[in-house]
C-alpha cells in the first residue's frame, strides 16, 4: 500500500474487463508500478478524463502483488500541453522509462528528471537537448557510470580536439580511427555537462545514448518512433528515440 497520496504520471493505459483500466505508472517514491483502475471507463467514473499521460497526478493504492489497485486518483493540474513532434518525443520518454526501469525500484531523483523533461519538451522548439539529457539521466540512474572527461588509458583530463573510441565498460582511449564510436573531446566534454550547442554535439551525444541503451532496450522496436513514422514520415522522426 502507498503511503498516502503520492506523485505520480501515467506512463500508459489499457482498458480492462467492461469499464476498468490498467495502468503503467511511475511515482516518486515507488518508481514504477502497475495499478488496476476499477470502473474508470464506466459512464459515471469521474476518472476518465484525469489518468492520462502528462497530467501530474496524486494517487493512492493498496495490494501486496505485481498489480495494485487504485484507491484514489487526483489531478494536480491539467495535462502538460504537447503537442506535434514533441508529444511523440514525450511518448518516447514515457516508453523508455517503461522499457528500462525494474518495477518498484524507488528513484525520485530520476522521477524529477522525468518531469524537468516534460516540462522542457512543452515549452521548447526543439525537443532534441531535453531527450538527450533524459536518456543520460536514466543511464545514470541504471548505474551506467562512463567518466567523460578522463581518458580511460592515460587518465589525462579529455582534450577538446582529440578524438577518442568508446570501449564498452572501460571509458574513451585516444585514438586515430574515425567509425561510429569515436568522439571528439569536445562532445565528450558536452554530454558530461548535459550542454549541447552545435548539432554535432547533440548527434554525438545520440549517437553515444543510442549505444548505451541498446543493451537496455534489446532489439524490440520502439512503439513510440514507429507511431511517428506511421503519422509523420521517416526523416524527422529519427530525433525519436533510437
Amino acid at each position: 500500500m502507498s503511503d498516502g497520496l503520492q506523485r505520480c504520471f501515467v506512463l500508459h493505459r489499457r482498458p480492462y474487463s467492461e469499464s476498468s483500466l490498467i495502468l503503467d505508472v511511475f511515482s516518486e517514491e515507488y518508481g514504477r508500478l502497475t495499478l488496476m483502475s476499477k470502473g474508470a471507463r464506466s459512464k459515471r467514473s469521474t476518472l476518465k478524463g484525469a489518468l492520462q499521460p502528462f497530467t501530474p497526478l496524486l494517487l493512492k493504492w493498496s495490494g501486496k502483488g505485481s498489480m495494485k489497485t487504485l484507491r484514489q486518483a487526483e489531478p494536480i493540474s491539467l495535462g502538460l500541453p504537447l503537442t506535434g513532434i514533441n508529444l511523440y518525443s514525450a511518448m518516447y520518454v514515457n516508453e523508455l522509462v517503461g522499457r528500462v526501469l525494474a518495477a518498484e525500484e524507488p528513484m525520485p531523483a530520476l522521477f524529477h528528471d522525468y518531469l524537468h523533461a516534460l516540462t522542457e519538451l512543452a515549452q521548447c522548439t526543439n525537443p532534441e537537448p531535453a531527450l538527450r539529457r533524459f536518456e543520460l539521466a536514466v543511464l545514470s540512474a541504471l548505474g551506467y557510470g562512463v567518466d567523460f572527461l578522463h581518458c580511460a588509458g592515460t587518465g589525462e583530463p579529455i582534450e577538446p580536439t582529440m578524438t577518442y573510441r568508446y570501449r564498452e565498460q572501460k571509458g574513451f582511449i585516444a585514438s586515430v580511427r574515425r567509425d561510429n564510436l569515436t568522439f571528439l573531446g569536445d562532445e565528450l566534454i558536452a554530454i558530461s555537462e548535459r550542454r549541447f550547442i552545435t548539432k554535432e554535439q547533440l548527434s554525438a551525444a545520440k549517437r553515444f545514448t543510442r549505444i548505451a541503451l541498446k543493451p537496455y532496450l534489446g532489439g524490440k522496436p520502439l512503439k513510440s518512433r514507429e507511431l511517428f513514422i506511421s503519422r509523420v514520415g521517416l526523416p524527422k522522426a529519427r530525433s525519436i528515440g533510437k
